[in-house]
């Protein structure tokens, strides 16, 4: 019979997460865990068969983590209080936020394989966009898609500390963000292929 574990995976989890979020992914490893449990390494590969596998529950339970920092404030759209969301993260949680977003994958995707991965939130995002703007479907992805984008690059500038914003900033950004590419969708050439903006021609001399 494989020996009983002295800790739960969970009890595990969250301490692994705790390390994560105070000295980054490159700092976790069975011996410092298994000392911050107390205990040797043992119960660690007891409850799991290796460090992959608890990094990978680490990242599950990071995600849990970054959805606990949904808010609803009164007169903010609830679509861009989960943008507020993600630039909370990435100030509050930086080391957990590069986890999530930062970390080399093994395989690159497209964009449908990364928004695939915020689980729920993408999908409450076009929801919310289509009920609060009357956008039909493929008009609210193109929206949710171009802001997260966005929203994303201001985040990674945070976490990886180039620079910080303080939160009306950023408040005001993502409004102003919102309204250019809201222009362009109510335009009608959000979908359609758009020729290049080119710099008008020098006038010429005059005489």
């Amino acid at each position: 019979m494989p020996p009983k574990a002295k800790y739960t995976r969970e009890e595990i989890i969250e301490t692994a997460l705790n390390i994560v979020a105070e000295k980054g992914k490159s700092a976790l490893n069975a011996r410092d865990l298994g000392a911050a449990l107390g205990t040797s390494t043992r119960p660690v590969f007891t409850a799991f068969k290796n460090m992959s596998e608890l990094i990978e529950e680490v990242k599950k339970a990071a995600m849990k983590r970054f959805e606990s920092y949904s808010r609803n404030e009164p007169g903010v759209p609830a679509f861009k209080s989960v943008g507020m969301q993600m630039i909370s993260f990435a100030t509050n949680e930086p080391k957990l936020f590069q986890v999530l977003y930062m970390s080399e994958r093994t395989q690159t995707g497209d964009f449908d394989d990364l928004f695939s991965e915020l689980g729920d939130t993408a999908g409450y995002c076009i929801e919310c966009i289509m009920r609060d703007y009357s956008l039909n479907q493929e008009e609210a992805n193109f929206l949710f898609r171009s802001l997260w984008i966005y929203t994303f690059g201001i985040g990674v500038l945070i976490a990886s500390k180039v620079c910080r914003y303080e939160e009306e900033v950023v408040s005001d950004m993502l409004t102003r963000q919102f309204m250019s590419v809201m222009g362009l969708v109510k335009s009608g050439r959000a979908l359609s292929p758009l020729s290049e903006v080119l710099p008008a021609p020098p006038a010429p001399p005059k005489k």
